[in-house]
């Protein structure tokens, strides 16, 4: 019987501070012009799971010592780094052309290009204000400097784009800037306005580092060994873009003369034909790049769950553990 790791210890425990962020979230949606809360509410509305705000809230907690109550400024933290991440996903889907996440139609495609990028930038807007609120100029650095840096991560992934030759050393510069930093900012902040010292945010900077890292190479490994129903939304976008991701940079150094000819036409001259997916994956399984790819997520697990060793055993401890262990063994 596999063992499937559960966010709900996490969930359970974080439950009423969340409720408490999501009406933070809800309230600075407002806006005079209606299609702002509209097109940014269906995005929100859309689920996913609160991920990074969790920890930032869970952080605060374990800093505070006080899992009942977290700090004011930690609400306002959690709602920042979901609109932070939610005006990311705007400007993804409009820079991938996406027409489905989460299983639902994005908003460029409802709501077009234009629209979509300038709600992606209120958005950021209002995650600034909330950071200001918190009134700690550290924590605003923080989260600014991690800000800064998804947008260098999703620079670099466009200057990967069609090399499969690519190290993988420049794969996890890529996935740290794009995700792993937000995670980290939001942990390491969280504990931070939660009276953590230097030493307590240092470690759930490196949980949320070694966390999301594991995150986003499930994403990557998802998108060649899922199905769409799995995943919700259009198996193969990193094929048909032309990412190069973990599962392709592990087959292209395996791969012989041949198959490395098919990587050059697909993904280099970008000359995809029908059944070139299938064929991508049908190699990807020849050499296992799935289940090397998660070994690979496997590391980051572990260190996500040494980062916290420090931590005094407790329940939301043991549910931290258990989110990283569901960020990078998930099915979905």
């Amino acid at each position: 019987m596999s063992y499937n790791p559960s966010l709900m210890p996490l969930v359970a425990i974080t439950q009423q501070a969340m409720s408490e962020v999501n009406r933070v979230i809800l309230d600075r949606l407002q806006s005079d012009v209606q299609l702002i809360p509209q097109l940014a509410g269906h995005l929100i509305a859309a689920g996913g799971k609160r991920l990074r705000p969790m920890l930032c809230i869970a952080a605060s907690m374990v800093s505070s010592q006080n899992i009942k109550k977290p700090p004011r400024a930690a609400l306002y933290l959690a709602a920042s780094v979901e609109f932070i991440h939610n005006a990311t996903l705007l400007h993804d889907d409009v820079i991938d052309s996406s027409d489905q996440r989460r299983g639902k139609q994005t908003a460029n495609a409802l709501w077009g290009n234009e629209a979509s990028v300038l709600v992606g930038d209120f958005l950021f807007a209002r995650a600034f204000e909330l950071m200001v609120e918190t009134n700690d100029i550290w924590v605003l650095e923080k989260l600014s400097l991690a800000a800064a840096q998804i947008t260098e991560g999703e620079v670099k992934q466009m200057s990967m784009l069609g090399r499969p030759d690519s190290q993988i050393s420049d794969y996890f510069s890529v996935i740290k800037g794009k995700t792993g930093v937000l995670f980290a900012a939001a942990a390491q902040t969280g504990s931070k306005v939660g009276g953590g010292d230097s030493d307590l945010c240092n470690a759930f900077y490196y949980y949320g580092l070694a966390l999301g890292n594991a995150f986003q190479i499930m994403d990557d490994a998802l998108d060649y060994g899922a199905s769409q129903r799995q995943i919700g939304k259009d198996l193969g976008d990193d094929f048909s873009e032309m990412k190069i991701t973990l599962p392709i940079i592990l087959a292209w150094q395996e791969s012989s003369y041949k198959e490395r000819k098919f990587w050059e036409r697909t993904l280099r001259a970008g000359n995809q034909q029908d059944g070139d997916f299938e064929k991508a994956r049908e190699i990807i399984n020849k050499y296992s790049c799935i289940e090397r790819s998660l070994d690979f997520a496997t590391s980051e697990v572990n260190r996500a769950s040494q980062a916290i060793a420090v931590i005094p055993k407790s329940k939301l401890k043991d549910a931290l553990i258990e989110a990283a262990k569901f960020a990078g063994l998930r099915d979905s």
